[in-house]
């Protein structure tokens, strides 16, 4: 366990001390692939750790729309800002794949960021990240056509979560998740992805999206 936190950019330059003490305090649970990690507005009581796999964040308009926010992998951090203030969670959270994450309960949590100021730092750092791609991923919402926006997520979602393959980089993606993702009708983004493949940007092959042209794909992201 604690070569595992050791490894977390939450945890990095504690001692092992500070290390055992947190990990006495931790539980770990494993999510099957479409799990609920939790639901929005469930309370937020505990910090979660992912050790393998991914979660997806996302949140439902009125109109019942599911819109995807973020995509978190090993050592990422998610539930933060509900177990710092006490307050319900904003998102839901589910399992994107099968996921193992440590689970720290808050109070453990608050009383560490006392006696740990790197902790603090780290946790701190943590946010402000998130808080950047969540203001880059709003812009690109607010200023992007459907084709842009396609193109800036498929590169994002490849730089966080793509596997390399033997002909680029292979993204698991089924249309609709890509429109949760884009905030964008199936058939609109059957559209622009029609037209990425014309231009010999991506190729599809079922579920797979692959990015065959990262650089071209950019030129379709510009603002």
């Amino acid at each position: 366990m604690i070569g595992r936190l050791r490894e977390m950019p939450l945890f990095a330059g504690l001692s092992d001390q500070q290390l055992e003490a947190l990990a006495r305090c931790m539980t770990t649970r494993t999510f099957g692939k479409g799990v609920f990690v939790y639901h929005k507005d469930s309370p937020g009581r505990t910090l979660y750790i992912i050790q393998s796999g991914r979660v997806r964040l996302f949140v439902i308009s009125d109109m019942g729309q599911e819109i995807s926010v973020d995509s978190l992998g090993p050592g990422e951090v998610f539930g933060t800002l509900a177990v710092l203030d006490g307050e319900p969670h904003h998102t839901g959270a589910v399992a994107m794949e099968t996921t193992v994450v440590l689970m720290l309960p808050r109070i453990d949590l608050l009383q560490g960021l006392d006696d740990c100021p790197v902790l603090a730092r780290n946790l701190v750092a943590l946010l402000v990240a998130g808080i950047r791609h969540s203001m880059r991923y709003i812009e690109d919402l607010a200023f992007l056509d459907v084709n842009g926006r396609v193109a800036a997520r498929l590169l994002d979602l490849a730089t966080r979560c793509g596997a390399k393959g033997s002909a680029g980089i292979e993204l698991h993606l089924t249309q609709g998740e890509l429109a949760s993702w884009v905030v964008a009708t199936r058939e609109s983004v059957n559209k622009v992805l029609a037209v990425l493949r014309t231009k010999g940007l991506i190729a599809v092959d079922g579920p797979r999206i692959i990015i065959l042209d990262p650089s071209g794909l950019q030129r379709e992201a510009i603002r």
